[in-house]
């Protein structure tokens, strides 16, 4: 009997498809017969190819004529379109087949952010993509989110610091959006209150922050008394600033082995729930009601519910477009690791 060929689409972000992997496991384990295509951005790539549930991947490169062309060899049974915006409409129109499509609520979001009309299911995306594939006969299962690292790509104690090879917190300081992610002071404020040591996770692009944030712990002075003093104040906190210097994977290691992790919204929140890590999540400009936030895990949330600008976006800006950015500026960080 052949195969039932399944195309499972969505294009970006991080997180966004990490989150999509429970659909693709219920899909692979629950349709009979289902061989398992999965289309996504070249530059992804390293998110889906090591996923056990994926049979073939295909990648959007430059040109999505090619892609098409790709696609169209393999004659599939279903689409499920997890991304519904102008690309997959197209694809779904040149393929030709039976296609479920992920409602992405579009204008409940618009009545939230510029009506403060919450008219949003208390329902999280991920159990929204599941309901995609029901017709399908496939369920929510209970395990969670996934997230696959090859051997090649999983940290050694020994590749850090070793301060930091007994134990220590992950803290991604990145995000796609700077109404997204905390200021710097805000930062080195955070970094102090959890007092243990820290390796600071994001791309090239957020190693200036990470470096400025190292340097304010740096023990610039090597006498006795400076030690005893800082033992005295109780202060251990120690920062590796590894944005930038690992891929991916590799920080996705460090989010496996880390004790808890900190996260603004952004992709990394969701890999650490991936792992079933304790997420503290930090939201300024986006709130959980958009249905992002940690799946399966336990979790705290940091955000600032005094605001009636909150949200100002579905997504961010690249500054607080009322110049005050209190929803980041004012969220006191009230919590304790042992």
């Amino acid at each position: 009997m052949p195969k039932k060929k399944i195309l499972i689409i969505r294009f970006s972000s991080i997180g966004d498809i990490v989150l999509t992997t429970p659909v693709i496991r219920a899909v692979k384990l629950q349709v009979e017969d289902a061989e398992v295509h999965y289309c996504t951005k070249i530059q992804y790539k390293q998110l889906v190819e090591h996923n056990p549930y994926i049979d073939k991947c295909f990648y959007l490169e430059t040109r999505l004529a090619d892609l098409i062309h790709q696609l169209q060899q393999e004659k599939y049974e279903y689409i499920i379109d997890l991304h519904h915006n102008i690309r997959t409409r197209i694809i779904k129109l040149r393929l030709g087949v039976k296609a479920y499509s992920f409602d992405k609520l579009n204008y409940e979001k618009w009545l939230l952010v510029n009506l403060k009309i919450n008219k949003l299911p208390n329902i999280h995306i991920v159990d929204r993509y599941l309901d995609t594939v029901k017709t399908l006969g496939v369920k929510k299962d209970q395990f969670g989110l996934e997230y696959f690292i090859p051997d090649k790509d999983v940290v050694e104690p020994e590749w850090l610091p070793q301060t930091h090879r007994r134990g220590f917190i992950a803290y991604a300081i990145g995000g796609q959006h700077a109404t997204k992610k905390l200021p710097v002071s805000r930062m080195i404020e955070l970094c102090d209150k959890i007092n243990k040591p820290i390796v600071l996770l994001g791309g090239k692009e957020d190693a200036e922050n990470g470096e400025t944030i190292a340097k304010f712990f740096e023990k610039h002075e090597r006498n006795a008394s400076y030690e005893n003093a800082l033992r005295d104040l109780n202060k251990k906190t120690v920062i590796y600033n590894a944005c930038g210097k690992y891929n991916l994977n590799q920080s996705a290691s460090l989010i496996q082995q880390a004790q808890v992790v900190f996260t603004h919204d952004t992709g990394m929140m969701h890999i650490a729930a991936a792992f079933k890590k304790k997420v503290y999540s930090i939201w300024g400009n986006t709130i959980p009601s958009f249905g992002m936030y940690p799946y399966q895990t336990p979790f705290v949330v940091f955000e600032n519910n005094k605001l009636s600008c909150r949200p100002c976006s579905k997504l961010g800006y690249p500054k607080c477009p009322l110049k005050h950015f209190k929803c980041m500026n004012d969220i006191v960080f009230d919590f304790y690791i042992p």
